[in-house]
């Protein structure tokens, strides 16, 4: 059965030879087409790996497969070549476009003049004195700036 999320043939016959071949030593490895199309299928719809549907079973190939790509660079080493093969024939256009809409900063960059730090002159670290506004009655710098 397939699913939404299955590698199409042309797809396929794209990953296909990137992919790594069995040594012979440790068996008969299952069809790699199936298992990225059960990983493929775990990322698109966040089900547990062992709640894939019974068409990728024994489902503990999946996760099995998947992470020991991840941790021997197969991922990695896939998304790099196809990346340059499609930058290669044109494929990929690399000019992103943010809208402004979507990107605000943060509010400490409103361009308020900040005083620069006082100067540290070794030793320990200075403390604050309680004579800069740490009373209940006190003027705080920005009172005093206000006429306050």
């Amino acid at each position: 059965m397939e699913s939404r999320s299955d590698l199409t043939d042309a797809q396929w016959e794209r990953l296909e030879p990137l992919l790594p071949v069995s040594n012979g030593r440790c068996g008969r490895w299952r069809d790699h087409r199936q298992v990225v199309n059960g990983v493929l299928y775990q990322i698109r719809t966040g089900v547990q790996w062992r709640d894939l549907p019974e068409w990728f079973e024994p489902w503990k190939t999946v996760p099995e497969r998947h992470r020991r790509w991840s941790a021997d660079g197969t991922w990695e080493m896939l998304l790099r070549r196809i990346q340059a093969e499609a930058d290669a024939a044109g494929e990929i256009d690399w000019d992103v476009s943010a809208d402004s809409t979507s990107v605000r900063a943060h509010h400490h960059a409103a361009g308020a003049q900040h005083a620069p730090p006082p100067a540290f002159k070794g030793g320990s670290v200075p403390r604050r004195s309680k004579s800069l506004g740490s009373g209940r009655n006190s003027s705080t710098g920005w009172q005093r700036w206000c006429g306050g």
